[in-house]
């Protein structure tokens, strides 16, 4: 009999933060070993709950949630995000404009899908959220990664991203706040990266579901508000992070600037949208109450809360350990710390987490796992309490100092 082999399509896919390091956790807990997952921004494991009133709006409405809806999502909820970009400045934004899918993650995928032909070049951040990468791969698409600078707050490099741009580049990725590396977007540098989008005909991509978790004095600017009119922004949120509501599911993409130019491209959207059928019905009635309710995630983001304090926390330890640097997030829930490679020679960063995975229980996930290219960086979820966090990084420091050549 013939093997069974897996599509072409995926030869250059990759998803590390779940891909081998997982599979040896879930073998040493399959021994009888309590692994501390740092590899995933899961809130619901570390004691983050919902809202209760998101909770009180989906469980009130299951009865009424068994069949199918609207594609695109039902109405109080686009409505509810089309009106939150209004309230944002964006006064343009229409009900029709908003596609609510199974959380970012699904629309990345759809967008892409819809927009990409084989060849076509996608300039996408390194470090990057590789979802990002692999799904433009899947789509026939290149990724073409431009440089973000570790000595500038991990800010886009933009001369690089000029530098990479040709006649097959289509479209800009943005993630901001960035994941992994905790970085917020000034003003100068969201026009910035719009500007060479506006320069060379490309549509912009922005991936902002961390926009609500910004610590001390950041300030988060869609880059809707700098596309204007005349660049083609599509826009990425949900509720995962900001409202602890990872396993429902709900996010959002809102399209903004020329339509006029693209009701090719939106008639392929509403196409794919049509061919998942809907997304998630339950969770899709939360999204108007999540909105416009009261926000709690502000009081995990000043000092005391714990999205603060534990991000806070963790940039401070790690930054002691000899031989490690961190530049302190300035959103997000993530720290992507630096290896001196003088001090910590390291040539295959995968088997360097999977040692200290088997040595310390603890799972991160690689830097080379975001598409950074040399193996000298790890993320780390800072979401544990700070005992806990504690704890994880002082089982770090220790084996590092078994590292230190």
């Amino acid at each position: 009999m013939r093997q069974i082999r897996q599509s072409r399509k995926l030869k250059d896919v990759r998803y590390d933060v779940r891909g081998p390091i997982l599979v040896e956790a879930q073998r040493l807990e399959a021994e009888g070993h309590k692994i501390l997952k740092l590899n995933i921004g899961n809130t619901a494991p570390f004691g983050f709950e919902a809202p209760e009133a998101i909770v009180a709006d989906m469980t009130r409405h299951l009865r009424g949630s068994q069949g199918y809806v609207d594609s695109k999502g039902i109405y109080s909820a686009r409505t509810a995000v089309a009106q939150y970009y209004q309230s944002h400045g964006l006064k343009e934004t229409k009900v029709e404009d908003v596609f609510i899918g199974n959380g970012v993650s699904e629309l990345i995928s759809m967008v892409l899908q819809a927009f990409v032909d084989d060849g076509n070049e996608i300039l996408i951040p390194a470090p990057d959220y590789p979802l990002w990468t692999g799904a433009v791969s899947l789509a026939g698409g290149t990724p073409v990664h431009y440089r973000c600078d570790e000595d500038n707050g991990w800010n886009p490099d933009l001369a690089d991203i000029e530098s990479k741009i040709t006649e097959n580049t289509h479209a800009i990725v943005i993630i901001n706040p960035n994941n992994p590396t905790g970085a917020v977007y000034s003003p100068e540098t969201v026009r910035g990266l719009v500007d060479i989008a506006r320069r060379h005909d490309l549509v912009v991509m922005a991936d902002e579901i961390y926009e609500k978790i910004v610590f001390d004095d950041a300030v988060h600017h869609h880059a809707a508000e700098y596309a204007g009119d005349d660049v083609l922004c599509l826009t990425f949120s949900g509720l995962s992070k900001a409202y602890r509501v990872c396993g429902y599911r709900a996010g959002w993409v809102m399209i903004s600037g020329p339509k006029h130019l693209a009701e090719d491209y939106l008639e392929g959207l509403t196409l794919l949208a049509n061919m998942r059928m809907c997304s998630n019905v339950p969770a899709q009635h939360t999204i108007q109450t999540a909105l416009g309710g009261y926000q709690s995630i502000d009081e995990l983001i000043v000092p005391g809360g714990r999205y603060h304090d534990q991000i806070k926390l963790a940039s401070r330890l790690l930054n002691e350990i000899p031989g490690v640097s961190c530049v302190e997030p300035r959103g997000a829930l993530y720290c992507f710390p630096r290896l001196d490679p003088e001090v910590y020679p390291i040539e295959d960063d995968q088997a360097f987490v999977i040692e200290l995975l088997r040595a310390k229980k603890i799972l991160v996930t690689h830097g080379t796992g975001f598409n950074w290219t040399e193996p000298d960086h790890f993320r780390l979820v800072t979401l544990p309490d700070e005992d806990v966090l504690t704890e994880a990084i002082g089982r770090i420091a220790d084996f590092l100092e078994t590292k230190r050549s």
